[in-house]
């Protein structure tokens, strides 16, 4: 496929720049990044690019310029009414509808799959689909997705991430004018593995996007959603939930894109940190664009650090090209445990040990209520649990 400019952005034109020849103008604005699904277009990646600089870019090489496996990844679909699910070829319409890759591992990925895995909600009665992705070795795979809502279809989709695996892959996500959708992607892989995904969200006039990434397993987890509000009345809702113990690295870049009027945004990420060499990293950009009059955005990341060793970097960002909002604002916090709730519950009669732990508890389940989900939602707050007692909380 040939190269494209992001959705509704300009082509960016490529200047000289002082630091060097041949060397771009660093974009002036988020929505400005070059996208393409050919991973030529992009330059080599040395570690030093504001994508990459947080990430351990050497342990994942193969991922980035490596040759991938482009074959279907392993993958089961539970069955409901109203919902298809077929694979088609990346010429299809659909694929490249929500966005295009904007950095050269998502471009690898994307210019080797050979098929996309395509699932179409169209009931307008909520329904729960879940797509089991296991992997059974390390060799490095590439995948591609398209969940589509057409208009006013409802419904819940997981994509459910266990076993072992190299993955590099991209995730487009369409919510037709009027859906209501929720996307929820957990990440329980084994010690050992490592998955970059890239997410790419249109959001329709009157839909509702609800997305949200867990991230407990794995030695390496990128997943970055890009969500463009591209209708008016667009809702999206963006969740975040992880826990990174000892050596693993957990990341998430997430974007957020008004470009409609009136629409609304939430971005809400909270992790716990423990164990030597446990690293986080959240980068929240938010942009309201001139034409997005009426906006009302806000986004927060939490970080709770529950010992010495660690590493949270945080970092949010808001760009407004207009004047005329509701309100938008951001927020970016990482410490360890407030002592008047531990005093709180030692009050009443609780032992240290328990009240710590159920601060950290609170603290990561306040995202897992908000899914809408019981039966998931109770297998998440097992999950955390046996993440927590493996943690003697300083």
């Amino acid at each position: 496929m040939s190269s494209a400019p992001a959705p509704h952005a300009p082509t960016i034109e490529t200047q000289q720049h002082a630091h060097g020849p041949g060397s771009p103008v660093p974009v002036q604005t988020r929505n400005e990044r070059f996208a393409s699904a050919s991973h030529d277009d992009f330059p080599a990646v040395t570690g030093r690019e504001l994508e990459w600089k947080l990430t351990p870019v050497d342990k994942i090489r193969d991922l980035i310029d490596g040759a991938l496996d482009g074959s279907a990844f392993p993958a089961e679909v539970s069955a409901a009414a109203g919902v298809t699910t077929e694979w088609i070829t990346l010429d299809d319409a659909r694929v490249g509808s929500a966005g295009l890759a904007e950095e050269r591992a998502a471009a690898n990925a994307w210019s080797s799959a050979e098929k996309a895995l395509a699932v179409t909600l169209t009931s307008e009665e909520a329904v729960a689909v879940t797509i089991e992705r296991t992997g059974t070795d390390r060799a490095p795979r590439a995948a591609h997705t398209v969940i589509t809502a057409t208009p006013n279809a409802r419904g819940l989709v997981v994509i459910d991430h266990r076993g072992s695996a190299r993955l590099s892959e991209n995730v487009e996500i369409i919510a037709e004018a009027g859906s209501d959708l929720t996307v929820v992607t957990l990440q329980e892989w084994d010690d050992e593995s490592v998955h970059l995904s890239s997410h790419f969200a249109r959001v329709d006039k009157d839909a509702h996007l609800k997305h949200v990434v867990v991230s407990l397993g794995g030695a390496i987890v990128r997943v970055n959603p890009s969500v463009h509000l591209a209708g008016a009345g667009a809702d999206g809702q963006l969740l975040g939930l992880y826990f990174a113990d000892a050596g693993q690295h957990l990341e998430q870049r997430v974007y957020v894109h008004h470009i409609a009027p009136h629409t609304v945004s939430r971005v809400n990420y909270k992790g716990a940190l423990n164990g030597k060499g446990a690293r986080t990293v959240w980068v929240g950009d938010v942009l309201i664009g001139r034409d997005a009059t009426g906006t009302d955005s806000y986004e927060q990341n939490r970080n709770l650090v529950l010992s010495d060793g660690t590493r949270a970097d945080s970092i949010p960002n808001l760009e407004i090209e207009t004047g005329d909002i509701a309100g938008a604002g951001h927020a970016s916090a990482t410490g360890r445990f407030d002592d008047e709730q531990l005093f709180y519950l030692q009050s009443r009669g609780i032992d240290e040990a328990e009240a710590r732990r159920l601060v950290v508890l609170g603290f990561l389940l306040d995202v897992v209520q908000k899914i809408g989900a019981p039966d998931l939602e109770a297998r998440l707050v097992a999950a955390v649990e046996a993440e927590l007692d493996a943690v003697e909380v300083v």
